[in-house]
């Protein structure tokens, strides 16, 4: 596969652990993504949360809090290099999340919180970063465009139309019932229409939520990431969202979804042929005329 680099521009790849543990395993995972990603057309992004604030239970580990884990993300930077996305979830986290991290995040469940919007964008324009906001699982692809005409009116406000934020807004799957996600395909072509690109979630779309022991934590179906990751460089996605972690059984969080991260290379080199595949057909049908 060594003809990548020279066919396709390179992809958008958030990876990293869900949840900063220590900074130990920080230091590892993205120490492991590096090597493994070195050479392909990818433009890695370390991922990993200071504050899960959304867990299933009370009783369920959060993290370091901010301040302990943007200190441990710096260190990601300033030692491999890696540009770093981590989320936030309220407004007075922007400002100073922004000085540090170079993509910030809205979470799914937060992505119709307009003040949220508001201080991301602010904050984005500010620092000159870039912003994924993850569409919520009850959210329809169509009504994305909410989120989008949000940010474009702060940046309006601020900056005139000559200077926009960095804006993707990313699929997780939308619920289906209970415990159960599903992945509209359509999704990616429907909210790039809106201008911005889309990236896929592998590992949260195959959540299970609170489908773990006793409905303290998340289940997941790790078996269907490959299938529907493939799927959705077909349907059109721009860019990859995966979580993985070097001993899933033993995560703090979103263990059962998440990606083995021995194998992260090779994967990424298989969805790269997919993205390939899919960016060299021609369009036969015309677009949809209102």
């Amino acid at each position: 596969m060594s003809h990548i680099t020279h066919t396709i521009s390179p992809m958008t790849l958030i990876a990293g652990p869900c949840v900063i543990e220590d900074e130990g395993l920080v230091m590892e995972i993205a120490t492991e993504l590096k090597r493994q990603l070195a050479g392909l057309p990818v433009q890695l992004f370390f991922k990993a949360s200071f504050d899960k604030a959304n867990r299933s239970s009370i009783e369920g580990f959060r993290g370091p809090g901010m301040v302990e884990g943007l200190k441990i993300l710096g260190k990601v930077k300033e030692k491999l290099g890696l540009p770093i996305l981590t989320d936030i979830h309220s407004v007075d986290q922007a400002e100073a999340v922004a000085k540090e991290v170079d993509f910030l995040q809205v979470p799914a469940f937060l992505c119709r919180q307009t003040d949220l919007i508001v201080a991301v964008t602010e904050a984005a324009l500010k620092w000159n970063r870039k912003v994924n906001v993850k569409k919520g699982q009850f959210l329809a692809p169509w009504d994305a465009k909410n989120i989008v005409d949000k940010v474009r009116a702060i940046e309006a406000k601020h900056t005139g139309p000559h200077k926009k934020v960095d804006l993707h807004l990313t699929e997780r799957g939308v619920s289906f019932g209970y415990n159960s996600l599903v992945v509209d395909m359509v999704s990616f072509q429907t909210m790039q229409k809106f201008g911005v690109p889309t990236i896929y979630d592998a590992t949260h779309s195959i959540q299970m939520p609170g489908a773990g022991p006793g409905g303290k934590t998340t289940g997941g179906k790790r078996e269907y990431l490959e299938v529907l990751t493939r799927a959705a460089f077909a349907a059109g996605a721009d860019g990859l969202f995966m979580e993985c972690h070097p001993r899933p059984a033993l995560a703090k969080s979103d263990g059962p979804n998440a990606f083995y991260l021995e194998h992260v290379g090779e994967f990424i080199k298989q969805i790269l042929e997919f993205r390939r595949l899919a960016q060299s057909f021609p369009k036969l049908l015309p677009e949809a005329r209102a």
